[in-house]
């Protein structure tokens, strides 16, 4: 309902609401793409960041499995990386993960705004629940992978209450997240409309607050940006974690373990 990626499907003469809720557009080559890319002569090989527009594991990535060729070729180059991911599907790839961070650098990061599953039900449709997100960071951690949190987003009025921002990070800790990164939900054209019409509709009480704190723009106001982030880091220092630079990835070191066989992924018609 929030996600900033709406924006982008305009791009592709796409609408941002009903469009983006149910046309997908995959390039079913992409793994091809990379590996010539990674190969060739003008490739510095610079950091990847996955993630950061629309969520490689998403739903569709279960049907069409172009991460795996995309990991593998990461993986054979050598080339550092990063992931960020609402979903569980990541798990999938575990192995080709533990590979990967045995020749470069790599990064994980998951998703976890909140854990309230009453808000989830109404706000994040579709994707895994909190708890089962908090697992993944967990199997993560079991193997060797260590894997930080966003704690994206922090909504306004619905879970920055002290209360729920403390469940939140201990959940976190819980799990065994190497750190926890939070961001306050940001309001961008495309996405701000969308959003403004669905808290009209559950929680209408909301709406002014909502159109005098995002008055100036996108963004909440710096002041309740730095409380929050504030609180959150005095949490996660309170149950034993820490914030990390923004896009500075962590290298992991996993006991050696056998390569399994590689299946190749399938190449589907693109939609």
């Amino acid at each position: 309902m929030y996600c900033f990626a709406r924006k982008t499907h305009s791009y592709l003469d796409l609408d941002t609401g009903l469009d983006f809720d149910s046309q997908i557009v995959v390039k079913v080559n992409a793994p091809e793409l990379l590996r010539r890319q990674l190969g060739s002569r003008r490739w510095q090989g610079e950091h990847i960041a996955m993630g950061t527009n629309v969520d490689c594991y998403q739903r569709a990535e279960g049907r069409y499995r172009l991460m795996p060729g995309i990991l593998s070729a990461l993986r054979d180059h050598a080339n550092p990386f990063s992931i960020l991911t609402k979903g569980t599907l990541i798990l999938r790839d575990l192995d080709l993960l533990v590979q990967s961070t045995q020749v470069t650098d790599v990064g994980i990061s998951v998703s976890v705004g909140f854990t309230d599953p009453e808000l989830w039900r109404t706000v994040e449709p579709g994707t895994p629940a909190p708890e089962r997100r908090l697992d993944v960071v967990r199997t993560l951690a079991e193997h060797g992978l260590g894997c930080g949190v966003l704690m994206a987003p922090v909504i306004p009025f619905l879970s920055d209450q002290p209360a729920q921002l403390r469940s939140a990070v201990r959940a976190i800790a819980a799990s065994g997240a190497t750190s926890v990164t939070p961001l306050v939900l940001h309001l961008r054209p495309g996405a701000r409309e969308w959003f403004m019409a669905w808290l009209a509709h559950h929680h209408p009480h909301l709406v002014r607050r909502y159109e005098r704190l995002y008055a100036d723009g996108s963004y909440a106001p710096k002041w309740y940006q730095r409380r929050i982030t504030r609180q959150v880091h005095d949490l996660a220092q309170e149950y034993g974690i820490g914030p990390t630079r923004a896009g500075m990835p962590r290298r992991i070191r996993p006991p050696e373990a056998p390569e399994p066989a590689m299946s190749e992924p399938t190449q589907l018609t693109l939609i």
